[in-house]
């Protein structure tokens, strides 16, 4: 057993061989998709190009795109890999369907990890004879600029499946995150749904407009989650830690919490609003464009904090 195998090479399927690949892993990708295939090596000739200058192409970016191959069969893809990571279309039957598929063929030792941002692996794997070495491994987009990935098991993956997982992507330079047990939008999303839900509100009700709202977050909350948890902010935020943040704080957030907005934010209006803001940047052409921009920007972001982690390292 030697290689990652990249079932699906869209956007988030190539991002994770990139990734792989740059930590010095050989990787085997495929795609149901000939013309997927053909264009991946353009695909990642791209993205050499826009992180290379940021350090983040790998220690020799023509390693990295030596480590990845196409290849034309699902079983070329599979036979002696470690760990697949399947990243298709985000529909259940097609999931289940997809894993029965990847479980007749993978070997007895291989892992089945899906990038599905949704579907729990019990909804997908149960029932199939390989279930115990089936779980989510959820990146976020793009995988290869924003490093957090979430490990979540079903209640039949074995532990020691799990561990293996978080071994690798640990390997492959990326931050796993353990879940527990398994709930439904995993850890990353529930919080952005929470965050998004009030934001809209907010927005919808008058009580700011889009760009003061996103300025909030970009110039306030996330300078500080550029490089530290909420959990660790309001430690940070009282003399005695959290503890005392929570004492003297807690009851006032509490009720700001009971008073903020639930699904009903997701509402026609507040979308009419928010797209109103962004009418002159929304069409494919600028949007991608706004894309590269942000992984540009990310790039950078990552080359910093790899900097300031090395230099605090060495205090």
């Amino acid at each position: 057993m030697s290689h990652i195998a990249i079932v699906g090479a869209g956007l988030i399927g190539r991002a994770w061989a990139f990734v792989f690949a740059r930590a010095g892993f050989q990787v085997r990708v495929w795609d149901m998709n000939q013309t997927v295939l053909d264009n991946l090596d353009a695909d990642i000739a791209a993205m050499i190009a826009q992180t290379e200058p940021f350090g983040q192409a790998g220690a020799d970016p023509r390693a990295t795109a030596a480590n990845i191959k196409g290849v034309a069969t699902l079983e070329q893809a599979l036979d002696g890999a470690i760990l697949v990571q399947e990243s298709g279309p985000e529909v259940l039957s097609i999931k289940r369907e997809l894993f029965a598929r990847l479980d007749a063929i993978a070997g007895a030792q291989t892992i089945l990890a899906s990038s599905s941002s949704a579907l729990l692996a019990s909804s997908f794997a149960e029932g199939l004879p390989g279930a115990s070495r089936c779980l989510v491994g959820h990146p976020v987009n793009p995988p290869h600029l924003v490093p957090v990935v979430e490990i979540s098991p079903a209640p039949f993956t074995a532990p020691e499946v799990t561990q293996r997982a978080r071994q690798i992507y640990a390997q492959a330079g990326q931050v796993p995150v353990m879940l527990k047990r398994e709930i439904d939008g995993f850890i990353l999303n529930r919080l952005q749904a929470v965050v998004l839900a009030e934001s809209l509100r907010l927005i919808e009700q008058g009580y700011v407009d889009v760009q003061g709202l996103d300025d909030t977050i970009r110039h306030g909350l996330g300078r500080r989650w550029a490089f530290m948890g909420p959990m660790e902010t309001i430690n940070l935020n009282a003399p005695g830690g959290a503890v005392d943040y929570l004492g003297r704080y807690g009851p006032m957030m509490a009720g700001l919490a009971e008073t903020s907005a639930r699904d009903e934010a997701f509402t026609p209006t507040a979308a009419q609003a928010v797209g109103a803001a962004f009418s002159a940047i929304s069409t494919p052409d600028t949007v991608r464009a706004r894309q590269d921009w942000r992984d540009s920007e990310l790039a950078a972001l990552a080359q910093h904090l790899s900097s300031r982690a090395a230099q605090n390292n060495q205090e």
